[in-house]
């Protein structure tokens, strides 16, 4: 997720690890000066910006101190290049959306990260001609904003293409040397026994080029995990790939291992409450572990009904759940004591409903940017599909635009 210092010995970078401080001061274009510690990055968890009904930052900052946010996802455009965009639809270097909510959350005293990759989608390491380019690429993301730390999240389909995979890990090195200080992180999915196949060959290509970003986080989720045991016991036994792969001793290891979970109900019908991410928490902590985020903050908030259908949402988790309850764990993993009482909210007017587009039809082909209705939801095809239900997945072809 971010280049990190390069050729550091394995004391040097518990060490740098554990303290969480090291911050970057730069001039550029979005007027940032001064990073957050590394350990509110380690905290950030996941927003969309442009997709999913994006949450006001600032009401989740005032609720629950939360100061960091990962902002998500940079891809290469649909229709091919190596230039990076937001979604694969909205090019950042002609962007004043995102940087219109980077602004808010920074004059509130936060700051952001960006993530790169995540699942689906063309990603710029598919695309670019070799680490160099891609590395050019994510440069124009981090000038741009001012970035202070950066998600490397590499998963499907991405992960299973040698070639791709390379140019990400080298372009994350060649970030780290060029930009000192740059926080990096490096998500991979998940399985009981730490990662698959294709997570430790990524491993073992970040091992050849000699690059250790601040940490490799696991998403162990939508493989069949059932509860908090399952996920800790996972990151035990990645743990121990990472002390197999890198020689660390345990202690090493966990200074360079993340967790990155899923609040609510997951892709394959997996739940993980309040209670599971707490649980989650203690053992990151006990274990000095370098990172604790989730996806996503688009989905920190109360499904109607609370089982959502039996559907996983992008926009509410489909457990029982205040706003913003996941959150808090995130701030207290960055060692802050969220807010106790919530700020009373401003009121808005009650807005008007949303009309509902042409009905789904599971004959029809759609392209993206075509809008249906579903379920009473408004849908907007990413890609190009056909008789793929809207909702099925959230890592489907649709995206969630709503009740109408």
């Amino acid at each position: 997720m971010r280049p990190l210092r390069a050729c550091l010995g394995a004391a040097a970078a518990v060490t740098l690890a554990a303290a969480g401080t090291t911050a970057l001061v730069a001039s550029n274009a979005s007027g940032a000066t001064t990073a957050l510690s590394n350990r509110w990055y380690a905290a950030a968890p996941y927003l969309m910006p442009l997709d999913n009904n994006p949450p006001d930052a600032a009401a989740i900052m005032d609720a629950t101190g939360l100061k960091a946010f990962q902002l998500a996802f940079v891809l290469a455009p649909n229709g091919g290049g190596c230039s990076p965009t937001w979604g694969g639809t909205a090019a950042v270097s002609s962007d004043t959306a995102v940087q219109s909510v980077i602004n808010t959350i920074r004059a509130k005293g936060g700051d952001v990260s960006a993530s790169i990759g995540g699942y689906g989608g063309t990603k710029l390491g598919q695309t670019c001609a070799d680490a160099a380019s891609t590395a050019a690429a994510y440069q124009q993301v981090i000038t741009k904003y001012g970035l202070h730390a950066i998600d490397f999240d590499l998963e499907e389909p991405e992960y299973e293409n040698t070639a791709a995979i390379k140019n990400e890990i080298g372009a994350a090195k060649i970030l780290q040397q060029n930009n000192p200080g740059l926080y990096v992180s490096v998500t991979t999915p998940g399985t009981a026994d730490g990662t698959g196949w294709f997570g430790k060959q990524m491993l073992l290509e970040a091992k050849s080029q000699g690059f250790t970003p601040d940490n490799f986080s696991i998403m162990p989720f939508d493989g069949g995990f059932s509860g908090a045991a399952s996920q800790t016991g996972a990151l035990t036994n990645f743990n121990s790939i990472l002390q197999s792969t890198f020689g660390w001793d345990q202690a090493t290891a966990y200074a360079h291992e993340g967790f990155s979970g899923m609040n609510g109900r997951s892709d394959t019908g997996e739940y993980f409450t309040q209670a599971d991410f707490q649980t989650v928490l203690d053992y990151a902590t006990s274990h000095n572990m370098d990172r604790f985020t989730f996806w996503s903050l688009n989905r920190d908030r109360p499904c109607t009904p609370v089982d959502n259908n039996g559907t996983t949402s992008g926009t509410c988790s489909s457990v029982a759940q205040g706003a913003w309850d996941f959150a808090k764990y995130s701030v207290k993993f960055a060692g802050v004591t969220p807010p106790t009482t919530t700020p009373t909210p401003t009121p808005t007017p009650t807005p008007t409903p949303t009309s509902c587009k042409t009905a789904w039809s599971a004959t029809a082909v759609y392209t993206a940017g075509n809008e249906v209705s579903y379920n009473s939801h408004n849908w907007k095809a990413k890609w190009w599909t056909q008789n793929e239900v809207p909702g099925a997945s959230e890592w489907g072809p649709w995206q969630d635009e709503g009740a109408c």
